[in-house]
């Protein structure tokens, strides 16, 4: 049996996701797993697309577009706080931070976020300004 597990918010991120964000992790079940996640204000991500997993974003803070896009759909929508979105398997995407404030949200990746080398860079609308 699972334990029950209760997590504050850390205080610092823990890792850079492969699109440039800091990562702050939270908590995972068999099922899917949750991050927070932080693009600077001005800056823009790399465009990314997953190999296993999709997620659900909802953004806390913040302004911005995201770029999605699957074979030969395409959209470019604003973002702010109160909008959940998707990113389904197979989904490049980009997105970037307009104005003063970063733009931050969480992420449920389903299933769990399995480490490094799921998430492979491919080309996007915009120059990306993160290392």
């Amino acid at each position: 049996m699972r334990e029950f597990e209760t997590l504050a918010l850390p205080a610092e991120p823990v890792a850079i996701a492969p699109d440039g964000t800091a990562v702050r992790v939270l908590l995972a079940l068999a099922g899917g797993s949750l991050a927070h996640f932080e693009l600077p204000a001005g800056a823009t991500s790399h465009a990314v697309k997953h190999r296993t997993v999709e997620e659900i974003w909802h953004v806390l803070s913040g302004g911005g577009e995201i770029w999605r896009g699957d074979g030969g759909r395409q959209t470019i929508e604003k973002v702010g706080p109160g909008v959940s979105l998707t990113i389904p398997l197979g989904t490049a995407f980009q997105f970037r931070a307009l104005g003063d404030e970063p733009l931050t949200f969480l992420a449920i990746t389903m299933p769990p976020w399995p480490g490094d080398g799921d998430a492979f860079r491919v080309e996007g609308p915009w120059r990306a300004s993160v290392p």
